[in-house]
């Protein structure tokens, strides 16, 4: 006979937080959303942290590289797809992480018996205007010189004129050498009116660039996720297939964290994928898993050494899964019962495996109800799909301007490996939707309100850190009657068009 469950599954549209005691120091400028990322022992830190609890999701219609950057630079961490070319993938990866860096290996690099023609291009091609002249046109070759827009006049000079006869030369140039601090670096940019540093080695062979926009963005980001290089952390999508070359090309690349990207991850396919690479990288390559809803799920994935866990099954605005195969769970419900397994294996055991949850998010609170339910963080979609970074188009569809928004169970996305059962090539029915979201601006001013709202709420459950608010908040569930009593009721709103009576 089938297990049934005594209680319905719930979604976070049925529970509110219940106000707590709120001392002084229950501001929001007092509260830290700091967050494990991935598994740490008790006493220990954890190798990867957040600065605050968001995550993009694996999709095509969401995480591309300009996401991974502008979310990084608020303290979060995107997951580029994987359901793309290993070569595509990893380029991405290799572009967000070459983004910002406090020592940045040049990518915009000439010859000195090349043109004004070619340093034209090179720019269109890189978007870059300093360029870094050395003896063989390569990032770490010998510093001839360096090219900026103040050197020349396309107007005034032919496009064959040498690099040589306009670029400032190395005798003229203002450089640090090997060894020289970021502090220090900054300090002769900002001493000598820089734009640009370059720092080389005793043999005059360019080895960085350090860029003052790095430390204007620094500072008007001081969240910024950063690793230990001073490069933007970024994730990467894998799949259950082809681990074996996917894997070692995004780590090459420089991918913090990886996420197995499945429709459900209670399955063995899972754990060959987590038992290669612990075989060929041991824990340092660090890698979560999922999606999985109940007890059960959590506890095999972390037996099989995933670094986190994801929990939700088909409540994602664009998943059709329940619809499809009657396969799901409330999310409310998934990552109570996930969140207390992951209490009782890190009480028994000393490891504590971060909970993320994935799905289920319509409204701002419901980030803050996730938190106090146990997640760790969480991952969203539709949230990030909405905005500039998105790499969707924008459209304009009845006057609304929107987003293209698309699950990776849809055919458009293609991405058959995820749902993959074992030697599938193509997806047998769809478990996504191709739509459209309102579009909603940039991903910093919404983030900035939307955490403005957690940390509030946070307060309000006298909160200060993530784990206090786990700890303390109580939570209650509410009736359909108090859903509905929750809005605005009874009166009526205001139209923009509705002209005051004199």
């Amino acid at each position: 006979m089938a297990f049934y469950f005594e209680e319905p599954s719930h979604t976070f549209s049925e529970y509110l937080l219940v106000p707590g005691y709120s001392s002084k120091e229950c501001m929001p400028a007092n509260v830290s959303l700091k967050t494990p990322v991935v598994k740490f022992r008790k006493g220990e830190e954890p190798a990867i942290s957040m600065n605050i609890p968001l995550v993009s999701a694996i999709m095509q219609s969401v995480s591309g590289e300009k996401m991974a950057i502008a979310l990084a630079r608020e303290g979060g961490i995107s997951f580029i797809y994987g359901s793309q070319s290993i070569e595509d993938e990893a380029a991405m990866i290799a572009r967000v992480k070459s983004t910002k860096a406090g020592f940045v290996t040049s990518d915009s690099n000439i010859r000195q018996d090349q043109t004004l023609a070619d340093i034209l291009e090179l720019k269109k091609k890189t978007g870059h205007s300093t360029v870094a002249v050395t003896a063989d046109g390569s990032p770490n070759g010998k510093l001839l010189g360096i090219v900026t827009s103040r050197d020349y006049r396309v107007s005034r000079m032919s496009l064959d004129t040498k690099v040589q006869e306009f670029m400032t030369p190395f005798s003229s140039l203002v450089y640090a050498e090997e060894g020289v601090t970021l502090k220090e670096a900054n300090n002769i940019i900002w001493d000598n009116k820089l734009n640009a540093l370059p720092v080389v080695d005793k043999d005059q062979n360019l080895l960085y660039m350090v860029f003052r926009k790095d430390y204007d963005s620094h500072k008007e980001n001081p969240n910024e996720l950063l690793d230990g290089s001073k490069r933007y952390v970024v994730g990467a999508g894998i799949n259950t297939r082809d681990y074996a070359e996917r894997v070692p090309a995004l780590v090459e690349a420089g991918a913090d964290v990886l996420c197995i990207d499945s429709s459900e991850g209670f399955s063995e396919w899972q754990k060959l994928t987590i038992d290669w690479i612990r075989e060929h990288y041991g824990d340092s390559v660090k890698v979560g898993a999922g999606n999985v809803v109940d007890r059960e799920g959590f506890l095999f994935l972390a037996k099989a050494g995933a670094d986190f866990v994801k929990v939700g099954i088909g409540g994602g605005s664009i998943c059709i899964t329940r619809e499809q195969k009657g396969i799901g769970r409330g999310q409310a419900t998934a990552l109570i019962e996930v969140a207390k397994a992951r209490d009782e294996y890190f009480a028994a055991t000393g490891i504590y495996i971060p909970v993320c949850s994935d799905g289920g998010i319509v409204c701002d609170y419901h980030i803050t109800l996730a938190l106090a339910m146990g997640a760790d963080f969480i991952m969203l979609g539709r949230y990030f799909a909405r905005f500039d970074e998105s790499p969707t188009n924008r459209l304009s569809i009845n006057g609304n301007y929107v987003k293209e928004y698309w699950g990776e169970g849809s055919n458009r996305a293609r991405n058959w490996q995820r749902y993959d059962l074992g030697g599938a090539s193509k997806l047998s029915f769809e478990e996504g939707v191709d739509s459209y979201v309102p579009y909603a601006g940039s991903l910093k001013d919404n983030v900035t309100q939307t955490l403005n709202k957690v940390k509030s709420t946070m307060c309000n459950c006298g909160a200060l850190t993530i784990p206090e608010l786990q700890q303390n908040a109580k939570i209650t569930r509410v009736s359909a009657t108090s859903i509905v009593e929750g809005g605005a009721h009874d009166v009526i709103l205001k139209e923009n068009n509705v002209s005051q009576v004199k």
